[in-house]
């Protein structure tokens, strides 16, 4: 089978599988990943079978969605490449990719990061997702699913979590930018990824004066 199948067969697979799953985290989400990712890609020296199917398969059982399982996503995600026959020394790099892309991890502390430049890649097309627009349509997007507040002034973002803190936050949507929407500007590996970021972010420090400003009746 040659690349270009082993990518179309996972489109097929992921489309299917996230069919009805939150609209933060559903197959236009991964679209937009692996669009980015590609975008991404074409400045940098990385293997493009391995960052496509990384980037189409990052999200295919968020642990989010199941109960915390972090092994559900790369479990998944190996178990269809082998089923389609892809090798596996792409199948261990992109289960790699897959269980080091979330923010979270990056609070995992005395861990040793698996890194890579195809990780890098695929990570940065990710958290470009998270940021700017898009970004602030799907925090609120994930916050309403959750049946999280908008915005608490008496309940102050924090900052300084650790992973398993970060894991059971339930606090306000609009404590998420602090959290981490507004740190990922600082966490690019790319030049690409760097650049759009910076637009990214800019919007939303933009969103978040006109919110405080509609917010406290002075807008």
């Amino acid at each position: 089978m040659t690349d270009a199948e082993f990518v179309e067969q996972t489109i097929d697979y992921v489309r299917s599988e996230l069919d009805g799953a939150e609209g933060g985290h559903d197959w236009f989400h991964t679209q937009r990943v692996f669009r980015n990712t590609l975008l991404i890609a074409k400045d940098e020296k990385v293997n493009i079978l391995i960052v496509s199917l990384a980037a189409l398969l990052h999200d295919v059982a968020d642990s989010k969605f199941h109960d915390g399982d972090e092994d559900a996503g790369p479990k998944k995600a190996d178990a269809f490449m082998r089923k389609i026959g892809v090798p596996q020394a792409i199948r261990t790099h992109v289960v790699q990719i897959i269980r080091n892309i979330s923010f979270k991890n990056s609070l995992e502390k005395n861990k040793k990061p698996f890194t890579s430049d195809e990780l890098f890649v695929v990570r940065d097309a990710d958290r470009l997702d998270a940021i700017g627009a898009i970004g602030i349509a799907r925090a609120f997007n994930f916050g309403g699913y959750k049946g999280r507040k908008l915005y608490d002034p008496e309940i102050a973002p924090r900052v300084k979590m650790s992973k398993a803190e970060y894991k059971k936050s339930d606090g306000p949507t609009l404590n998420h930018f602090y959290e981490k929407l507004l740190l990922l500007k600082d966490r690019m590996h790319t030049d690409t990824g760097k650049r759009l970021a910076e637009k990214r972010h800019a919007f939303m420090l933009e969103y978040l004066e006109e919110f405080y400003r509609e917010w406290n009746g002075t807008a």
